[in-house]
């Protein structure tokens, strides 16, 4: 029967998934010892080895060493790259081993432990990286570690020293092995193929040629390639085995395979009681002592420290994006977002798992997180770096924008195969994969949220109160995805004001017959909005109002000036109209007309704060309300403008004042009895200086309940004052009589101590204008000498 390659793949893919026979170390192991091969993995070629080498010396293409110097001088931002370049080479080798194991399950007898491990030696100063990979044979670690065996290279170097082009991923050419050299005076590299029956090694000091020779020690390694670097003299601090742990954590701690950083730690033992012989039958008896004996008491057993070695694994945390969600549970979802943020108690209010398919392939698990980071709001301005990229499980970075700045609050992990990456790992191209994936991210996170609000309204409400601020950020800032983020944001309003759970959806759902506008009103609190005047006559005629109590919802309102056909209408600013104006009574005109000579005293009496005066449509309890025009600022606004700071101060202030200075509307309430009694004042010509003082300040109190601020504190008080004198009666010319004892003056001796003081004060300061005495110290003396 003739096999298909069809077939074969297919059996391939089955024994893959079935996981068929494939040897490995446990991903739940903590602590890993390999007692057979510490040894060997420990230790590099020793000085006497490196003599026996029967070497061949070979020199570098011209292009690598281009290369190098490249790398040593200027390509790489951090040398601590290196250990995550070495690790995704032996990464890579172990995956070639393991496919190459699904056809031909004899490919790991040589070796059967699939392990990454490094080792320090602070005798040699040198740092060992071994794996039990594919290997390579002689020939390979020529071609490999000598050459770039692409065509192109040149042009590929070119556009790397001009730092122009689009340079691909790392991969394509081979080159994260030299950055080695950021740390290295010289590197040797033993490796061993199944394809070669001897171990050969591969020895530079990253200058113009390498030497390749075999291996004197025999096959120490089975299969495998194992890197013995020797640190120049400013890099001994990568032989520390946390510095190697913290490195492994922060760069490769998804790594498919084990990665075990050889560790010593004290441990306190009993220690062994000396061995005595054993006498012979013929030796003569002791004899008995009459005095007790105090060798037959128990004593007390010895403690001794001894430093144990031991292979510690580092990567721990499985990749669980990597998995189907369908197979990863609720608990393996929070104990991976506690080990990511590595902060063992913190909650998430809710996940994406992702899988991207289609030109651009990737993976990603996103959180939102159950409370924003302390100072998010102040620092939004400034890059936030929640979201790593990892490429085939190797951390590449988190210094880059996959989130618009008001999506920063959320955390997790996006894990691309061929996402295209600068020769250094270290800064992401311009290129339409990373955008692409992008845009399925935003796009995911706010269903996400949708989700969220349709399935559990509590952790909802829980989301709007800490990241609302930033999904409004969203709805000003993106034109993309403003109607959608719209339909996200929650509100307090006459409906409920207990909290942030209005939608503008369910808002229009609850309009009235002909109502063409959402109403709402802004201030610093709800407590603040509820008390307002221009809320009485909506809700009395059943409208509902929005309270945007969020100091960004002015700015949103502006950006955002309607939602799916209505407008906002800020109901303290401008003329009120409703959709059923032309139901209401006909009287309001004849009202006006009745009216109109308290309106020209009230605009005299109060020109240099009114502009006009109109019957109110907003009041039905209140005598007067203060009203901006279509293009003034509210009270809130005014105070929000007032608080603000920044480098343009000046001009902002300079805009606050023009705009305070303009005047206002003042409405009035034609059916409160204050106002109908003014009326009636004014009709009789009943003004005095005592009325005029008394709506003085009723106007200075309206302002106050409109949201504005008090030009003339001071002349308000005492207009105050006035009004209560004269209503219990106390003539207004009375003061307060007090017996006030005035202060001595200071005494002779007070004078001389103080002026004794000053000479001391003044003779250190010439003392130390003479011998330049540090400032601290200064101020210590001087502190001793009062």
């Amino acid at each position: 029967m003739k096999v298909s390659k069809v077939h074969c793949l297919l059996v391939v893919l089955v024994l893959s998934l079935l996981g068929a026979c494939v040897p490995s170390v446990s991903a739940d192991a903590q602590q890993i010892v390999i007692n057979d091969h510490a040894e060997g993995r420990t230790q590099g070629l020793a000085a006497d080895q490196v003599e026996q080498l029967e070497t061949e010396k070979f020199t570098f293409q011209t292009e690598i060493s281009r290369l190098m110097s490249l790398i040593i001088n200027s390509l790489y931002k951090s040398r601590e790259i290196f250990l995550r370049e070495l690790i995704s080479n032996a990464s890579d080798a172990l995956d070639k081993i393991r496919f190459m194991a699904l056809t031909d399950p004899s490919a790991l007898a040589t070796q059967e432990d699939l392990t990454i491990s490094i080792a320090a030696d602070p005798e040699t100063n040198s740092l060992i990286i071994t794996d039990t990979g594919i290997g390579m044979t002689r020939e390979q670690l020529m071609k490999n570690l000598g050459t770039i065996a692409k065509s192109g290279t040149s042009e590929f170097l070119e556009k790397l020293e001009s730092a122009k082009g689009d340079v691909t991923q790392i991969g394509q050419f081979g080159v994260g092995f030299y950055s080695v050299f950021l740390v290295a005076d010289k590197v040797t590299v033993a490796s061993k193929s199944n394809d070669d029956p001897d171990q050969h090694v591969w020895m530079s000091e990253a200058v113009d040629d390498f030497v390749i020779a075999k291996d004197p020690r025999g096959n120490t390694l089975g299969r495998g390639t194992q890197i013995t670097i020797h640190l120049k003299d400013g890099a001994l601090e990568f032989l520390n085995q946390d510095t190697l742990k913290g490195l492994v954590a922060k760069y490769s701690e998804f790594i498919n395979f084990p990665i075990l950083v050889w560790s010593s730690r004290n441990e306190t033992v009993t220690k062994a009681a000396p061995t005595t012989e054993k006498q012979d039958d013929d030796d003569d008896l002791l004899e008995e002592s009459l005095d007790k004996d105090d060798s037959d008491a128990p004593k007390e057993e010895e403690q001794e420290t001894r430093t144990v070695y031991s292979w510690d694994r580092v990567n721990t945390l499985k990749p669980i994006w990597m998995r189907n969600n369908k197979d990863v549970s609720d608990e393996d979802y929070v104990d991976f977002y506690r080990s990511f943020t590595k902060n063992p108690s913190g909650e998430a209010l809710t996940w994406s798992h992702y899988k991207g398919e289609g030109d651009v392939e990737f993976r990603s698990l996103i959180y939102v997180p159950s409370a924003a980071d302390p100072n998010f709001f102040q620092n939004l301005a400034e890059k936030v770096h929640n979201v790593k990229l990892f490429v085939k499980r190797v951390f590449i970075t988190d210094e880059f924008d996959l989130f618009p700045k008001w999506l920063s609050f959320l955390k997790g992990v996006v894990d691309a195969d061929d996402l295209p990456l600068n020769v250094s790992r270290e800064t992401l191209q311009k290129h339409k994969s990373l955008r692409t994936i992008s845009k399925h991210l935003v796009k995911k996170s706010l269903d996400m949220f949708a989700q969220l609000a349709k399935q559990d309204e509590e952790k909802y409400t829980t989301f709007i109160k800490q990241f609302g601020s930033a999904l409004k950020y969203g709805a000003i800032e993106s034109n993309t995805h403003r109607k959608k983020v719209a339909s996200l944001l929650r509100f307090a309003s006459s409906y409920d004001p207990s909290g942030p759970t209005v939608s503008l959806d369910g808002y229009i759902t609850r309009m009235k017959a002909n109502q063409k506008s959402m109403y709402y009103l802004s201030g610093m609190s709800i407590s603040e909005v509820e008390n307002s005047p221009f809320l009485e006559q909506l809700l009395a005629r059943g409208y509902e109002v929005l309270y945007m109590v969020d100091p960004i919802d002015e700015m949103l309102v502006q950006n955002m000036p309607g939602y799916n056909g209505k407008m906002f209408v800020n109901i303290a600013k401008g003329v009120l109209s409703f959709g059923d104006d032309e139901e209401l009574d006909p009287q309001d005109t004849d009202a006006a007309t009745k009216y109109q000579p308290l309106f020209d005293w009230l605009k005299t009496t109060l020109s240099n704060h009114v502009d006009k005066v109109i019957s109110s449509k907003r009041l039905t309890k209140s005598p007067m309300a203060i009203v901006a025009n279509d293009f003034g600022l509210t009270g809130h606004m005014e105070r929000l403008m007032a608080a603000q700071g920044g480098e343009s101060k000046s001009q902002q202030d300079m805009m606050l004042n023009m705009m305070k200075m303009q005047k206002k509307t003042l409405e009035i309430n034609p059916a409160h009895p204050i106002i109908k009694t003014l009326l009636e004042r004014v009709e009789s010509n009943d003004v005095d200086g005592d009325m005029t003082d008394l709506v003085t300040v009723l106007y200075e109190t309206t302002s106050i309940r409109s949201g504005y601020p008090l030009a003339d504190i001071t002349g308000f008080t005492k207009r105050v004052e006035t009004i209560i004198r004269r209503g219990v009666g106390v003539s207004l010319e009375e003061e307060a009589e007090v017996n006030v004892k005035e202060a001595a003056e200071k005494t002779k001796e007070e004078q001389d101590k103080d002026d004794e003081l000053r000479k001391q004060s003044e003779e250190i300061d010439l003392k130390n204008d003479a011998t330049d005495v540090d400032d601290d110290d200064l101020l210590a003396r001087l502190h001793d000498e009062l």
